[in-house]
This record gives C-alpha cells, structure tokens and sequence, in this order.
C-alpha cells in the first residue's frame, strides 16, 4: 500500500472556515472552498471539486464550527475525497498566535492544544476560532495526524534587539510581551519563491517582503531567516491597513481614554476596526480608493498618500536593517494587483538601487515575475503568496518524517 499523500488545510476563523486539499505528490489542489458567516441564518458554504470542475453553493444557518466542519466533511465526500480517505495524510491548521513556544510546525496533542489555549489573551480574535477548528477536525478523524502551523513562527529567529520592546523586562516577561510579528507563512514562502525567482538559493539572498492586504506587514528576511518585521504583540503594529491603524503614538490611547472618554474597547474597536484607509476616506478597497483618486477626490488621495509614505519608510529601515538588499518582493491581495502601489512605494528609492519598469509593472498575472529593469541593482519582483501550500508542505513535511 502506497502511503497517504493528501493533506487537508484549514483556516478557521471567528465566523469562517477557508479550507484547501492538496495531494502533496504535486502540489495539486483537489479542492477548496469556504465556509462563512457562520452562527448566523445567512451562512454559507462554496466549495469546489477541482478534479470534476464542478462548484456547490448552500446557504442557510450553520450555527457553529462544529456544523461548519461536519458540513465540509460531506461536500467532500460527495466528490470521494472525505475525511475517511486512506490517503489522506494530514490536518494541518493555520494557528494565528503560536508565541515563543512554538518555532516550528507541531502535531497536536493535549499539551499542545493548552499552550495555544494560554495564548487567547495576546490573540483573542483568532486562537479561539484556530482551538474549534481542531477540536473539531480531532473529534472528527481522532486516529489523523493534525498539525499547527502557526503565522508567528517564521518571525522566532528575529534578535533580541529586534523582538524586544524597550520596557520593564520583567514585566514584559510577565505578560509575554515582544514583538511576534504575522503572516509568517507567507513571508516564509514569499521569500523563499523570491531566491527562486533570482535563481539563488534564500540562504544567499536578503529580501524585503511586503505582504499588502486588508492586513498588511513587511518583514526584512536575511539569508532565509527573518530578522525583522512590522507587526508586533498583535498585528495592529506596523503598516496602514484597510481598517487598523498601524504605528501610534502610545500615547494616544491615554489620551482617548482621559480626554476623549472612551473606554478601553471602543478604543480597541477604533484602532482595530474603524482606522486606516477606511477611517482616512472611508473605502479600505484599494480598489475603490484609486478610482476615486482617478476622479479627482482628494481625501481618497491623501489616504493613499499616507498609505504609500508609511510603507516607503519600512522599505528604508529594512535596507538599513539588512545593510545589503537583493529584492523587494510584493504580494498579497494589493501588493500582487495594484500597480500604483508598487510604483509608488519605490518611487525616489532609485539612489539605493530600487525602480520598477513601467511597462513590466503594469502587467497583470498570476505567476512570479520581476518587474525592474533588467541592470536594476535591488530586483522588484512580484509574488503571488501561497499561504495554503506552505501550511501543507510543512505539514506533509513534518508527518513525513
């Protein structure tokens, strides 16, 4: 018998699930789909067999994770890839929090299953989501392996002088407070697709990576292994996003507090939910914000101005940081699709080696590609991420051994 080559990946959020299954001899998706809204009587379920081509939609109450999962399990059973397939491998789970106890990818236990419980207070909008998922994918196949792989990971090899906050040591220790940093399964793969591109091995290349969604963070990746990023404690450090902040005075809070009022949530709301480019000129679709400005709208302008001016004085402190830059690397849902972004982000950046060519930039694809000019001593490229299949090679790798 031929061992189980399959792994099904999830994302279980606080009110969805995103799921993925792959046969690893490959890299092939067999299917993918998604579970959203859940708890409420308008949820609904997409999933799609992409060995048969055919898509499913439900809508309807799912009132829980526990619904959401048993309701993937069918769909795909009804194409002959369930959860009791012999060739199934693995589970593997996007863990959003996995702190400084977690450096790699784990197989989950009970011990395993308590420390990401332990880590709620500095996560809590996504370990409890993370913990139903696997309990109920546990419960569902108790005899598959299930493995965490957790988004702060890639960040641990950081310095000290990079990690740390410059507060009372004690009681940052206390309190678990360091800069973890996020999207680290994307920064990981990103990075290392980059040294592809080049034709290099990571290990000889220094890359900047910018991953620019909704949420957004940079990290400066040295020799493979990251040495800085732009999301801290939690991920409203950093970059402007669609709805958070990014980099505050800490001050501001106190003041909020004293002199606005407010109260410690609607000042987590505000900062979290109701900041960024969505509190700037009130779209957080960059989309949106660059037909504005092609009208002519100056507030959605001056969003985007600051936007771009955040993300420009990253890009200067990571070329610091690493001292020598071989490629800046953009990706995610705006990095991958806004051209006006990556221009600009660069612009002024050509004494330090940095440009885009205008016609290469303006292309659209779905494949890595370089996009400056070819004697362009630092290389822009853009990378689709592939959150899915890092949590699966990392999961087939670990089971594997």
């Amino acid at each position: 018998m031929t061992s189980p080559t399959r792994v099904l990946v999830l994302n279980s959020g606080s009110s969805s699930v995103k799921y993925q299954l792959l046969d690893m001899r490959d890299s092939s998706r067999l299917a993918v789909g998604l579970v959203e809204r859940i708890g409420e009587q308008t949820s609904r379920l997409k999933h799609t067999c992409l060995t048969s081509g055919e898509t499913r939609e439900h809508s309807g109450p799912i009132a829980d994770h526990d619904a959401a999962l048993k309701a993937v399990a069918e769909e795909l059973a009804r194409d002959g890839l369930g959860l009791d397939s012999p060739e199934l491998a693995a589970v593997g789970h996007r863990v959003v929090h996995g702190g400084m106890f977690f450096t790699e990818p784990t197989v989950i236990d009970d011990t395993v299953l308590t420390e990401i419980e332990r880590l709620i207070p500095v996560a809590p909008l996504h370990n409890p989501a993370n913990l139903t998922g696997i309990r109920t994918a546990r419960a569902l196949r108790p005899d598959l392996p299930q493995v965490a792989v957790f988004d702060t990971a890639f960040h641990t090899t950081m310095p000290e002088s990079a990690a740390r906050y410059a507060i009372d040591p004690k009681i940052a220790d206390r309190y678990r407070i360091r800069r973890y940093g996020f999207h680290g399964t994307s920064h990981a793969y990103v990075s290392r697709e980059t040294a592809r591109l080049l034709g290099k091995d990571p290990s000889q290349v220094n890359v900047i990576v910018l991953h620019l969604g909704n949420g957004a963070s940079a990290s400066a990746v040295a020799q493979g292994r990251c040495v800085e990023t732009s999301m801290g404690l939690t991920p409203l450090e950093g970059l402007v996003m669609g709805t958070r902040s990014g980099d505050l005075d800490p001050a501001v809070i106190f003041h909020l507090q004293r002199v606005g009022g407010m109260s410690m949530e609607e000042i987590d709301t505000l900062l979290n939910k109701r900041s960024g480019l969505f509190a700037l000129c009130g779209d957080n679709d960059m989309r949106e914000i660059r037909r504005r400005i092609d009208e002519g709208d100056e507030q959605a302008k001056l969003a985007f101005d600051i936007y771009i001016h955040r993300l420009k004085k990253y890009i200067g402190a990571y070329y610091a940081v690493l001292g020598r830059v071989d490629a800046i690397a953009f990706t995610a849902g705006v990095g991958e699709n806004a051209a006006p972004v990556r221009e600009a982000a660069v612009a002024g950046l050509e004494t330090l080696g940095v440009a885009v060519d205008g016609g290469l930039n303006a292309v659209r694809s779905d494949e890595a590609r370089l996009i400056s000019p070819e004697d362009a001593r630092v290389k822009v490229a853009v990378v689709p991420t592939d959150e899915e299949l890092e949590i699966a090679t990392q999961t087939y790798a670990l089971v594997g051994q």
